[in-house]
């Protein structure tokens, strides 16, 4: 069975660094909360493999077609398995997506964005499989999104419960003396 960093390697797909996002703008919160034995997922935009945000930048039925807007889903979904790679340290650290909630920047009238999110859909199934990648998901089309990103996406997943690492409101101090006790 291959590893998802293999998959990776064998659809030479590349997963971008932190969001650099544009001059003046700060971002004060987590791209990735560990929260008990779940990782919560805030939302991401395309990226660039330099981090930047990723061009073509507009709305769904304007700007953009359906076959760019999943092309972008998809880039979306590289950019949140590179916040999961550091935040886990291992993406084989996760068990199952549990849900996904896609948002599509859309022009008036513009109906198909379950057809854009399937590019992210597409992505983790390819790379997760039909077991731990199933999911369930909300696409949605908003007016406007964050820099005129044509996607946003937030997710959450389920994480390998391992007794020796400590989860959030734990101390590695706690681990230690729970498997000293036995």
């Amino acid at each position: 069975m291959l590893l998802i960093d293999d998959k990776l390697r064998t659809l030479g797909l590349v997963l971008p660094p932190p969001t650099q996002p544009p001059p003046g703008i700060v971002l004060p919160f987590q791209f990735v909360r560990i929260v008990g034995h779940r990782a919560l997922i805030s939302g991401h935009g395309p990226q660039n493999p330099d981090g930047s945000f990723a061009l073509p930048l507009g709305k769904l039925g304007r700007e953009l077609t359906v076959e760019q807007g999943y092309a972008a889903a998809r880039m979306t979904g590289l950019s949140i398995l590179g916040s999961l790679q550091r935040a886990l340290g291992s993406l084989e650290r996760v068990t199952a997506w549990s849900r996904v909630f896609g948002m599509v920047n859309s022009a008036p009238g513009f109906t198909q964005q379950p057809s854009v999110i399937n590019g992210f859909s597409d992505l983790i199934l390819e790379l997760f499989g039909p077991e731990v990648g199933a999911h369930c998901r909300s696409a949605v089309g908003l007016a406007e999104l964050p820099f005129n990103i044509p996607v946003e996406i937030e997710a959450e997943v389920e994480l390998v419960r391992d007794d020796s690492q400590p989860v959030a409101g734990q101390s590695a101090g706690s681990v230690a003396r729970k498997m000293a006790s036995g």
